[in-house]
């Protein structure tokens, strides 16, 4: 009996220890969620892996009184997370995509791009205004949005509201609107009210004629070292086709307009019957100048786990190896193209401008 028993504790010793893989999230709940729905993924695809989550707060999740258009830093809430992707101290960050920059620091690059939930943006109404749409909301009610985005597209749509900018955490920005008469109601994504689980806070959808979406919205991005590619194999398997697809064109447009938070810059994708759709607008800041249009390409949705080139470079800051490389190609090339088309009809313009009174405000 005792020989038995020192033969398999000599075993558990020998045996190889279950490799930690740490995985970095800002502190926020939504950010919680995001990120544990990931590594759910993770655990079920690699049973013999073990994840650790490390939270951190970001500049984004500190400066609380000022809009995120006036910060004027481009990695709001990625810097701290990258940096300690950087010291070895997390092997990938989970962030929502519309939070990457289309540029990503030297080093890192998007590893995986979950399969989107809905992009489009949700009103959510005080109390007193359910059952209201941002149409039959009385003259002069106060919108809240810390969006530039939101604010020029639904300025120019409903001139009859007036908007002013929020900020915190969901739950934060929730609190603000029920406890506090300044608000009518405020905008928020819709995926992170459904991720939240508070789908019956959404009194309104937008649509694309109303309000048309962020560059990656209702998608998480994984960030990763470039060059590691243990980490980059393993959350690889994550990239949905078609949601990462729609990004890269809707990221090279931004790119290729040298767009970010602090200009109104708005897109909305679709995919249908091997072409996709890619409608992009550049709005000034009180809405009352715009240009967009719509350009679409024939792109092949690759089934996931084709193989593709061995070496591929990153393409607007994503490294996807198992989806063939054309059809990313094709993407991006629709994206530049849209982009292209936007500024000889003189959006350099009306971009030049919004940062000029932004930075001025």
């Amino acid at each position: 009996m005792s020989g038995n028993g020192n033969a398999a504790a000599t075993a558990e010793e020998n045996s190889p220890k279950m490799r930690v893989i740490r995985v970095g999230t800002r502190k926020s709940q939504l950010a919680r969620i995001q990120t544990d729905s990931v590594v759910a993924t993770l655990k079920a695809l690699y049973p013999g892996l073990q994840f650790e989550i490390i939270a951190m707060s970001t500049t984004g999740d500190k400066i609380l009184d000022t809009a995120l258009s006036k910060i004027g830093e481009k990695s709001l809430f990625t810097k701290e997370l990258e940096h300690a992707l950087e010291r070895n101290e997390v092997d990938l960050v989970v962030h929502s995509l519309k939070d990457l920059p289309t540029v990503l620091p030297p080093g890192f690059t998007i590893g995986a791009i979950c399969k989107r939930e809905n992009p489009h943006d949700a009103v959510v109404f005080h109390p007193k205004f359910v059952g209201k749409t941002l149409e039959t909301l009385p003259e002069k009610s106060v919108v809240g949005t810390s969006s530039l985005r939101r604010a020029a597209q639904l300025q120019r749509k409903f001139p009859h509201l007036e908007f002013r900018s929020i900020r915190g955490n969901l739950n934060t920005r929730l609190r603000k609107l029920d406890e506090q008469q300044e608000f009518s109601a405020i905008i928020l994504a819709t995926a992170g009210l459904q991720r939240m689980g508070w789908h019956n806070r959404v009194g309104q959808i937008l649509h694309p004629e109303e309000c048309m979406y962020a560059v990656g919205q209702g998608a998480l991005g994984v960030e990763v070292r470039a060059k590691d590619q243990d980490i980059l194999d393993l959350v690889g398997v994550l990239h949905d086709p078609e949601t990462l697809l729609r990004c890269i064109a809707e990221r090279a447009f931004l790119r290729h307009l040298e767009g970010g938070c602090s200009v109104p810059v708005a897109v909305h994708t679709a995919m249908k019957d091997g072409q996709l759709y890619l409608t992009g607008g550049v709005w000034s800041l009180d809405g009352s100048d715009s240009i967009q249009d719509t350009m679409q390409a024939t792109i092949h949705v690759p089934a996931q786990h084709e193989d593709g080139p061995e070496d591929d470079p990153q393409l607007v800051g994503i490294t996807a190896r198992n989806i063939p490389r054309g059809p990313q190609l094709a993407a991006q090339n629709l994206g530049i193209s849209l982009a292209n088309l936007l500024l000889s009809k003189g959006a350099k313009n009306i971009l030049d401008v919004a940062r000029q009174l932004n930075d001025a405000h």
